[in-house]
């Protein structure tokens, strides 16, 4: 019997460090207060949303993020391959060590 009853508490405890506050509490983008008795959206595993409504909405933000971040490395991998037929080969590089290599 103290076997299960430690085990019960072993799953309520909280972190070190952390306060009070349970994950489903507010909504994580409107932030309002989530009920008990109301159904509760969930996007990405863990992160719940008031409704239908505000999860759409943050996927929207999450997807134009994605967008700007590609366009954003496209235009820097434009850059370097620019930048690299402008200018004198560099010395090849390690992948796994992160150095300059001797060529033979």
């Amino acid at each position: 019997m103290a076997r299960s009853l430690a085990c019960a508490f072993f799953f309520d405890a909280e972190p070190v460090g952390e306060t009070g506050r349970h994950a489903l509490d507010a909504c994580a983008l409107c932030t309002k207060p989530l009920r008990r008795d109301s159904d509760i959206f969930m996007y990405r595993g863990d992160t719940p949303f008031c409704s239908e409504e505000c999860r759409y909405e943050q996927m929207h933000l999450d997807a134009a993020c994605a967008r700007q971040a590609a366009s954003a490395r496209r235009k820097q991998q434009q850059q370097g391959q620019r930048s690299r037929h402008e200018t004198a080969p560099a010395a090849p590089v390690s992948r796994k060590a992160g150095v300059s290599v001797a060529s033979c």
